[in-house]
């Protein structure tokens, strides 16, 4: 779990805290400042799960007074690591007041810390899997589909009589992705409206955003698809190439399990996976409401897979005569 520590002490109690959280197994020291604007642009941008401010003139109050609360901020997108990473920050906390409190009861040291789960506050896992599910849905629609359609032509013996006509291979590509971008648009307004009227879930920013995010991705994944099958000569080979590409994506790109929780080596290989860059606008879009411009890199990452996949797809479909 990332910490980052706003420091508004400088006291001997806040070093303590500090070198607590440091030598705890469970967390890691990130980011030490003055400045809580700071620190939550870090909490925003992932960098960052737990933010814990310790307010000023606080070792001198608990010696004379009450003091101000300590404020432990936790980003709770990911509702499971939210809550895990909540209460080992608030024991290594409690530990260190534990210590400058002396004989004080635990009751006591407890008034002491105020906690607050960001952009998920009830910590709803529901929350966290719905846009991974909408995710599914176009990975099995728009790109299991197109793949298996192209396939069963071939097998059918249909796709002769395109082979032999004039019509060029970016027409033929296009009658075959069209229905499916058309279907991938309709599902992701069903899924919507599913989320909103079955889980009360609604997303926080732009609806644009997320149209706009699907349609690059349903672009990427068509195409993605097509390439497939462009080397898959019976439909059990597509099927099986395809489930081996569609269980990578579904376990590295954070659909299921985080990106932070792999080893460093996975992280650098999810760079590659489009999925990534969609989970991670749908659930920013969903829960905390980003903008498309903070999203830029992940909408250019899909534009890019879009225009490879694409390109790969019409490069490699040969027309034979």
């Amino acid at each position: 779990v990332n910490v980052a520590l706003v420091d508004l002490d400088r006291s001997t109690a806040s070093r303590r805290m500090a070198s607590h959280i440091e030598a705890s197994e469970y967390l890691t020291l990130v980011q030490n400042t003055a400045e809580y604007p700071l620190a939550m642009k870090a909490l925003e941008q992932g960098d960052v799960d737990v933010i814990v401010q310790i307010p000023d003139n606080f070792e001198h109050d608990m010696a004379v007074s009450v003091p101000k609360r300590i404020s432990i901020t936790a980003n709770a997108v990911n509702a499971t690591k939210g809550s895990m990473g909540m209460q080992y920050v608030i024991q290594t906390v409690a530990h260190t007041l534990t210590e400058l409190c002396g004989e004080r009861t635990p009751a006591v040291v407890s008034e002491l810390i105020t906690v607050e789960n960001r952009y998920n506050p009830t910590l709803n896992y529901r929350h966290y899997m719905i846009p991974a599910l909408m995710i599914i849905l176009f990975i099995l629609i728009c790109g299991f589909l197109p793949a298996l359609s192209i396939v069963g032509e071939k097998e059918s013996g249909t796709i002769e009589q395109i082979n032999v006509t004039p019509v060029p291979r970016l027409t033929f590509i296009l009658s075959k992705l069209v229905p499916y971008w058309i279907i991938g648009i309709f599902v992701v307004t069903v899924a919507m409206v599913v989320a909103w009227l079955v889980y009360g879930l609604t997303p926080a920013g732009s609806i644009g955003a997320i149209y706009l995010g699907a349609a690059l991705f349903i672009l990427t994944i068509s195409g993605f698809s097509l390439t497939i099958a462009n080397f898959s000569e019976t439909m059990q080979q597509t099927m099986f190439v395809m489930f081996f590409f569609i269980m990578t994506f579904m376990l590295m790109s954070g659909l299921l399990t985080p990106i932070d929780s792999m080893p460093l080596w996975a992280q650098r290989f999810t760079l590659i996976l489009p999925p990534r860059y969609m989970v991670e606008i749908l659930r920013s879009v969903y829960l905390k409401g980003t903008a498309i411009g903070e999203l830029w890199t992940s909408y250019c990452a899909l534009t890019i897979s879009a225009v490879i996949f694409n390109t790969l797809a019409a490069v490699t479909y040969k027309k034979q005569a």
